[in-house]
């Protein structure tokens, strides 16, 4: 039987969230734990709508939380798929310059991942590209033997049952709604029981900024969604990539630009773009929230971040209405594709941190107030970075909230 009382309140059944848990019960086994999820399962939002890469660490600017924990995140999460027997491929990556002009920039993120640590990175030159991915184009590459693919909701559901296991409790069907501080304890005002708890560990992703301001949190930042679309290449045509296949990257930017992903499943994904939602879950073009909308246009930083990247957004914008646009992106890492080769259209939700300042947030954002952890941005790769990041946050939450061994 489900407790109303807990020592600490997970809320989100993301990823994050639940590697967090776990990792709590594990490292605390007498604290009563419980993750409340507002959906009737979880995983279903940015874990599940994840490209199911696990990252080796290249992108990101070194000595940047997300540099340090994707390559130890990685390997992390190998070895938990390799104990519970989750299945997973090291099918490699390349980035490709498909020009001189992105040659530069290819060799900057060559030394990124070299000081971020990912593993035997190499330079390949037009005849090996091809020796990789025949039907590819492109002057020069990055390969990174050490990224590969996995199926991250069937490891949120591996954590969720060690958790469970170790005697914690998932709420789904629970939405927060509210929070009561009183008699040092909060009382958490929810769409099912009235919970109880002494600290709240905020892993919400698209909501996570709301929550901390329910908890009276002044964060400095919001959650502004972004819809990444992306197609299905139709199996007879899935043959024209190998593995993965990765356009040079704007890194002013959080986006890795449209690619090609092979699935563990064997089928091949083209995409995503990145356009601004309407909706918090718009993973429709047409779904709209009032509330989501006018929260991100009344928001200064909104205003100030499109100032700076007004013609990114009308690009991507454009390249999402104009399937063309589309397909010639996919045309310059693969010439031979064609738009009747993309089907079964999908999309997943981004939950992008913008401050104040209209800066977008481009490293992991984890903060603490009184009696709570709120993680406030926590895009790629973050799925692969999840054991390290849940092993983060409980080392923050022994010392913020006195746990005991």
């Amino acid at each position: 039987m489900k407790r109303s009382e807990y020592d600490v309140i997970v809320i989100g059944g993301g990823i994050i969230g639940l590697a967090t848990a776990m990792r709590l019960t594990q490292q605390f086994p007498a604290l009563r734990v419980a993750v409340l999820e507002k959906e009737p399962e979880i995983a279903l939002h940015q874990t599940g709508h994840n490209s199911g890469v696990i990252h080796a660490g290249i992108y990101y600017a070194p000595g940047s939380q997300k540099a340090n924990f994707s390559s130890t995140g990685g390997r992390m999460l190998r070895d938990f798929c390799d104990e519970r027997g989750i299945e997973y491929e090291m099918c490699g990556k390349l980035i490709i310059a498909t020009t001189r002009a992105e040659v530069p920039l290819l060799e900057e993120l060559f030394h990124r991942g070299t000081v971020n640590g990912a593993l035997m990175l190499r330079m390949l030159d037009r005849e090996e590209i091809l020796e990789m991915e025949p039907h590819a184009a492109g002057v020069k590459a990055v390969y990174s033997p050490n990224t590969g693919i996995v199926d991250f909701t069937e490891v949120s559901r591996a954590y969720a049952a060690e958790f469970l296991e170790n005697g914690g409790d998932v709420l789904t069907s629970t939405e927060i709604l509210g929070v009561v501080r009183g008699s040092g304890r909060l009382l958490l005002k929810t769409s099912g029981p009235e919970l109880a708890t002494s600290r709240v560990i905020n892993c919400a992703g698209l909501h996570a900024d709301n929550v901390a301001r329910m908890m009276g949190a002044d964060i400095g930042v919001r959650i502004v969604p972004f819809r990444g679309e992306y197609f299905t290449i139709r199996p007879e045509r899935s043959g024209l990539v190998n593995g993965l296949i990765y356009p040079v990257p704007d890194t002013r930017l959080p986006f890795l630009g449209v690619h090609f992903t092979k699935r563990v499943s064997g089928s091949v994904e083209a995409g995503p773009s990145a356009v601004l939602a309407l909706a918090r879950e718009g993973y429709g073009r047409m779904n709209l929230s009032l509330t989501d909308t006018l929260g991100t246009l009344l928001y200064p930083g909104f205003w100030r971040m499109s100032r700076s990247y007004w013609k990114t957004g009308i690009h991507e914008q454009y390249r999402s209405i104009v399937k063309g646009a589309f397909v010639r992106s996919l045309q310059k890492l693969v010439p031979e594709i064609r738009g009747e080769d993309l089907y079964e259209p999908g999309a997943g939700v981004r939950a992008q941190a913008i401050d104040r300042r209209g800066r977008l947030i481009q490293d992991f954002s984890i903060a603490e107030t009184e009696d709570a952890i709120h993680v406030l941005n926590a895009p790629s790769p973050g799925a692969t970075a999840s054991l390290a990041i849940g092993k983060y946050i409980v080392d923050m939450a022994r010392r913020s909230f006195g746990l005991d061994m």
